[in-house]
């Protein structure tokens, strides 16, 4: 059998059970509970709302898809900190990254939650490869190891994602292209060559190469709460720089967040301070819509 390692290099994802210890599960279902109710009541003004696929987000919209900035002290919730520090999470990044704890970087602790008011959904995208990239503008870019990797994990059986398997290293095939031009939702996502549903049942992760070609249907239909979050790796330098930074991090130069964080979280925190600090407070936006 492949290990986890060598499924994430040849498919671009691998699924992972049981990342989330059973003492910590109902604190982590109770805390989104609370930041979820917080956003839809406006309390929380931080999250993706309905008619913006990528950030800047619409402050003005009424609905969200997602709850950011789920580590900030701010919501008082510091479960999410210590179970994106915990050893059963870190050490499978590690594995996938091929890197030691020290290189580890602390990047974006996001949550995916269902609309209340409409469907929607995100157009067929990968997330640091703009859409209208030529095919040797795919590959060059695809041939960068952005020693990174992202991960949802479901609290409810989550069957939003869509995935092309093996994309994280190939270029889109015509077919392909066609049916992920702009940024336009589509009506089935099965209609794209080689797609499939990815169903993670509660508690499973999965972890993925965010630039596999993607993309996500969210129902008022169905309750969903998926952590939604990414580590780094510092050997990558400034290639996570326009990935992360667009998400807005200022407060995570606060005192008061880096007091919440344990040994390892303060280290991983530093780490990301560093990579802001270098990039001279520029900011650009990976993606359009």
């Amino acid at each position: 059998m492949p290990s986890l390692k060598e499924t994430y290099a040849s498919q671009g994802y691998v699924v992972v059970p049981n990342l989330i210890s059973p003492s910590q599960f109902p604190e982590l279902v109770s805390a989104c509970d609370r930041v979820i109710a917080k956003t839809r009541s406006g309390q929380w003004p931080h999250r993706r709302t309905m008619g913006r696929m990528f950030p800047p987000y619409d402050a003005d919209s009424p609905d969200s898809w997602g709850v950011q900035h789920i580590m900030n002290p701010e919501l008082k919730e510091p479960v999410f900190a210590n179970w994106y520090t915990s050893d059963a999470l870190v050490d499978v990044a590690k594995e996938l990254l091929g890197c030691v704890e020290s290189d580890l970087q602390m990047e974006l602790f996001n949550l995916l939650i269902n609309p209340v008011s409409q469907r929607f959904a995100l157009c067929w995208h990968r997330d640091d490869i703009k859409a209208t990239a030529t095919e040797e503008e795919e590959v060059a870019a695809l041939g960068i190891w952005h020693h990174g990797v992202q991960w949802n994990t479901a609290l409810y059986e989550d069957s939003c994602l869509f995935i092309v398997p093996g994309t994280h290293s190939r270029p889109r095939t015509e077919a392909q292209r066609k049916l992920s031009a702009d940024s336009t939702p589509p009506k089935d996502p099965l209609d794209m060559p080689g797609a499939i549903q990815l169903t993670l049942k509660v508690g499973e992760t999965v972890f993925y190469n965010n630039n596999i070609l993607h993309c996500a249907t969210y129902s008022p239909d169905s309750k969903r709460a998926t952590l939604h979050a990414c580590i780094g790796d510092t050997r990558g330098g400034s290639t996570r720089s326009r990935n992360i930074l667009q998400h807005g991090l200022r407060w995570m130069r606060d005192p008061v967040f880096k007091d919440t964080l344990t040994d390892r979280g303060k280290k991983m925190l530093e780490h990301l301070l560093q990579m802001e600090k270098a990039s001279n407070g520029q900011v650009e936006y990976s993606l359009e819509g």
